[in-house]
Parts: structure tokens; sequence; C-alpha cells
């Protein structure tokens, strides 16, 4: 088969200084793209900053033959956003993948959590890929043509001890993916998510054991084919760690019907409750529209 190329195609890569992102920037331009290495220099709680871990990046990329610019400006505000692709466009006149990747850590048990801490999480990893994205998204509409890759987590959509803030903003990427995914359909603009486990400065210290078998370069392979113009998917999350890849999805059962115009007491949905819960068939909505219409169709017997 053919080999997966990115010639002439601009990718916004955020959070691209080092771990997964910069294996994601690095494989992106080995198959031609053209890159924006963003990346803001700071820790992983997000504080400073600095030029050096996007330079550093760009020069691996333009000393293997690639082409890459850097940026530094900060995800977590709607001029910052502007700023990032308005350097792929100034340096490339357009862009057509977005990678959104930067993020931060504030763990903390949700009792001794701060509002701030929950402000700086939300900040960098939903409104973020909001603000990077929408600017991204218009210039793709207007092209017909664009690839949108989000990056979720384990402890967005199974839950972590200690990562309240994060998880909630891990979780409401999958939201904000999955709506882009429906109003880029008529556009040529793909939309999916990735959750990925590998070894980075921000879970080295949580994984253990298991961080030497959890390479970050094992992960680039299915952010550049969801990437590439070959991608039909959308709509889709994709679990991916130690050289597995596997599909993670949101469903709903067939559940518990207690009849059409009747409302059942507390003790009659507490008897029902495992069917309620019993996923032997289930089915994964493509839109809020197909749940909808699984309802209508019980409600008409």
């Amino acid at each position: 088969m053919s080999e997966i190329r990115f010639d002439n195609r601009v990718a916004v890569i955020t959070g691209a200084g080092g771990g997964l992102g910069r294996c994601h920037a690095l494989l992106l331009a080995s198959r031609g793209t053209k890159v924006v290495v963003n990346d803001l220099g700071g820790n992983v709680a997000g504080k400073g900053g600095g030029s050096s871990m996007a330079d550093a990046v760009v020069k691996e990329i333009q000393e293997a033959g690639g082409t890459a610019v850097a940026n530094y400006d900060s995800v977590d505000t709607p001029q910052g956003g502007e700023a990032i692709i308005k350097t792929a466009l100034d340096n490339f006149g357009q862009v057509d993948i977005v990678v959104n990747n930067a993020g931060i850590l504030r763990d903390k048990t949700f009792a001794k959590l701060t509002p701030e801490d929950l402000e700086a999480v939300l900040n960098v990893h939903l409104r973020g890929a909001f603000y990077v994205t929408q600017p991204a998204f218009r210039v793709m509409k207007d092209r017909n043509y664009g690839r949108l890759v989000f990056t979720t987590s384990a402890a967005g959509l199974f839950g972590n001890f200690g990562q309240t803030n994060y998880g909630a903003a891990k979780m409401g990427l999958v939201g904000l993916s999955s709506a882009l995914a429906i109003e880029g359909m008529k556009y040529g603009i793909k939309s999916n998510v990735i959750a990925p486990i590998a070894r980075t400065r921000m879970t080295e210290e949580i994984l253990g054991e298991l961080a030497d078998a959890l390479d970050p370069e094992q992960i680039s392979a299915v952010v550049a084919y969801l990437c590439s113009e070959e991608c039909e998917i959308t709509h889709e999350i994709i679990s991916v760690g130690g050289s597995r890849y596997a599909r993670a999805f949101v469903g709903v059962v067939p559940g518990w019907f207690a009849g059409r115009d009747v409302t059942p007491s507390i003790e009659e949905v507490r008897d029902n409750m495992s069917e309620i819960l019993n996923t032997d068939e289930y089915i994964i909505p493509k839109g809020a529209g197909e749940e909808m219409a699984l309802l209508g169709k019980v409600l008409k017997g």
C-alpha cells in the first residue's frame, strides 16, 4: 500500500515542545507536513515560560530536512489562540490540521482543590483547545478540508483519584470534538479524540514501573492517521498506549421503559435498576438526535 504523506499540508500542534506533542510534530514533519510547533515553555503546572523547548523541536525538524516554525503563545486566552493560528497563516498561508495537545496538571483531592487550580486546568485544556480550534475551524470551513485531534484522558473518560479538575476538562474535550465532528461533516472536517497513556514529564511519576513500556512515540502513528487525507472516520475516541490501540465510546442501552405517560415510583426505579444498567445491547449515538430517536421508538411502541 502507498505511504501516507502530508505534502502541502500545514499542522498546528500545541504543547509540542516535549513529550507527546514533540513526537507528533517530528512524525508529521517527517512525512512532509509543515508544522507550527507551539509551546509556552512552562513547567508541568503551567508556570513560567520560554522559547527553548519549541525552538529545540523546530531545530530537530529542520535538521532532518523538514519545515517548521516555533510559536510561544499560551493557548489559554482567545488572543493566544488567534496568534497561534496566525503563525501558520503568516508562514504557510493555510492550516489543515490542529492537534490539541497542550496540558498542565494541578492535582489535588477534591476537598482541597482551589478555584484557581480548577480555572488553570480548564483554561489550558478545554478553553485552550477552543481558542486555538475556533480560528482554525473558520479557515478549514472556507477551504472545505480539515483534521482536528483532541487529547482526552482515562481520567476524563473513567475518573482518577485527585484529578477532578483535570478529568472535567478532559471529558469536556470529548464533547467539544463530538459537536465539531457534526458541524464539520459538510465541510470535509473530521474531528476525533485520542486517550493516550504514555511516559511524559506529566505522567512518569504516576506510571511507576509501567513507564518504561509506554513510549510517547507509540502514540503518534494513530494521531498522524487521524490527521491524514485517508482518514474517513470522525466522532471517535481512540484509546492508545504501549502499542495498544482501541476504540473507546459513550453508548446508551435500551434500558427499562415504565410505559407511556407513566410516572414510576422511586421503588419501581429501584426494582428495575438491573435492567436500566444492563449492557447486553447498546448503541453508540452519533449525535444527540440518535439518542432522541431511540426514545421516540420506545414511546411509539
